[in-house]
């Protein structure tokens, strides 16, 4: 960390859905700045409207750094993120623009304030197999496996899992091991605004799931598997393999609905029960309910207090 970036960073964070990226957006608008997702969906090129991805359009009105920068067969470790994040905010600080980290990935947005160790190096060949071998694994199964195989990381999502469980087969060595090693590291100072609109969660992810289908879901997953071979590491993203499998199966990507559904709000309790526990009572934590009358002038009041750090 240099002179230039040794303000607190601002964080707006949360669940999926929650409204956390309008609310960014709202803010990086009003004040010019650059706004870094940290969203491991969407950094997948083509993968646009399951990941509700920003439009074009929102991307010329405000800079967006970490959308649309891996093909979608690379896989994104949270410590290659946290250093692009770092490279786009020192760019930014240079420039004299303030910055706003957004997303839900809670591995990611901790690498970032708390530098994790350097993985153990894994031969490519061996990695590809093992990717491939793993990626046929059911969800359910691939938990059991990283149960025994790296228990800390058992509770997380899908592409946690499958990291993890790589890791451990190719190095003998448990990612949760490396995360933990890094926890010495110079610490970067951080403010967060988390947004939770508590259980109007459950009826606002129904809704945005129909959007999303409304939308042409099935369409760009129908695109997508002309190019993108089944076991790419972007299919992962929550709801596109259901979505997938529907067009494979020949029924209605409506057959999938509740499937997907139930995924996402298991994946938001998960995120919940990080933030829960990652940041706790010595963390500077503004929540916001974003259904409130007042909720962005009170986002508004946590954007300018930064400027006081």
């Amino acid at each position: 960390m240099t002179a230039l970036t040794h303000a607190p960073l601002r964080i707006v964070a949360g669940p999926t859905g929650a409204g956390k990226s309008a609310l960014a957006f709202a803010l990086a608008e009003r004040h010019g700045a650059v706004l870094i997702s940290a969203d491991s969906r969407q950094i997948y090129r083509g993968f646009d409207i399951g990941t509700a991805k920003p439009t074009a359009a929102e991307r010329v009105r405000v800079t967006h750094v970490g959308v649309d920068v891996a093909d979608p067969t690379e896989r994104w470790s949270a410590a290659r993120w946290a250093r692009d994040a770092g490279e786009a905010i020192e760019a930014a600080a240079r420039a004299g623009r303030p910055v706003i980290v957004c997303g839900g990935t809670g591995l990611w947005l901790k690498a970032l304030v708390a530098p994790l160790a350097e993985e153990p190096p894994m031969d490519p060949a061996r990695r590809r197999a093992m990717q491939a071998a793993l990626g046929a694994l059911d969800t359910p199964t691939l938990r059991r496996w990283v149960e025994t195989l790296d228990p800390p990381r058992a509770a997380l999502g899908r592409t946690q899992l499958l990291r993890a469980a790589e890791v451990a087969l190719l190095t003998g060595r448990r990612l949760s091991a490396a995360i933990a090693a890094g926890a010495d590291a110079p610490h970067r100072p951080a403010r967060w605004l988390l947004v939770d609109p508590g259980p109007a969660l459950q009826d606002r992810l129904a809704a945005r799931l129909d959007r999303m289908l409304a939308e042409g879901w099935e369409g760009e997953v129908r695109a997508l598997m002309a190019r993108v071979p089944a076991d790419a590491p972007a299919w992962n993203a929550c709801g596109y393999r259901a979505v997938q499998e529907a067009v494979v199966a020949g029924v209605p990507v409506t057959a999938v609905r509740e499937a997907i559904l139930v995924a996402t709000r298991q994946y938001a309790k998960r995120q919940r029960t990080w933030f829960r526990h990652q940041l706790g009572p010595a963390a500077a934590v503004t929540r916001l309910d974003p259904g409130a009358p007042d909720a962005l002038a009170t986002a508004e009041r946590w954007f300018l207090d930064g400027d006081d750090a």
